[in-house]
């Protein structure tokens, strides 16, 4: 019969609307519930960013943050369209990351193998970033005092500290225990990062680098 098709389709679509319709009342315990009116929630709401509050580093010991200031601030210089890292607040918005969940590597695959890889691939490292940061900041900042006869990268001059720099992005300098190369690019991301974040998180203060945005679309 040229029906029984439609009869048997409907009578099945039936069926799924009604075992749905049983399992929506049992899990409402019998009761089913109206929405009307503004939906009961708000998109992103289950974890909403934490704004950045002013105050002591989180991450960074008294050493440590100085020479992430003069670094950011090197990577960064000031201009006359606007302030450089420090003053951008990359040095806080770093900080603030390591602190948290990024600085953990939370949602990172962290277990072996580890082999180096490349930019299409994720994290490769069995390293959180944090200790990533403990251990290069250490490493550089034995090789300054060495190398400058037992100075800190923040009372270098402004030439020297691009030369350690340079240095470390074309690996020119050997690190204890850590791979110049990949520190810099860490840190340099990192800042980037930081310079053009929402402010929420600490770095871009004042959306001091909106104008750059707005100018590059």
């Amino acid at each position: 019969m040229p029906n029984e098709g439609f009869e048997a389709k409907l009578s099945r679509r039936s069926l799924l609307y009604s075992t749905a319709a049983c399992l929506l009342v049992s899990a409402t315990s019998g009761s089913a519930r109206t929405i009307s009116g503004a939906m009961p929630w708000s998109p992103g709401t289950a974890t909403p960013p934490l704004p950045v509050r002013p105050g002591p580093w989180m991450f960074f010991t008294a050493e440590e943050a100085s020479l992430i200031e003069a670094a950011v601030d090197r990577l960064i210089p000031s201009d006359d369209r606007g302030p450089g890292g420090k003053d951008a607040g990359c040095a806080i918005f770093i900080d603030r990351q390591l602190a948290g969940p990024y600085g953990h590597a939370a949602g990172f695959y962290t277990r072996p193998p580890f082999m180096q890889g490349v930019a299409t691939q994720g994290y490769q490292l069995p390293d959180s970033p944090a200790a990533r940061y403990r251990a290069g900041l250490k490493a550089l900042a034995d090789y300054i005092k060495g190398a400058f006869g037992g100075k800190v990268f923040r009372d270098l001059a402004p030439a020297d500290q691009d030369k350690v720099l340079a240095g470390l992005e074309g690996g020119s300098i050997v690190l204890k225990d850590v791979r110049s190369a990949d520190f810099f690019a860490l840190l340099l991301q990192n800042t980037q990062e930081g310079f053009f974040a929402d402010p929420i998180y600490g770095g871009n203060r004042d959306m001091a680098r909106s104008d750059l945005l707005s100018t590059n679309v």
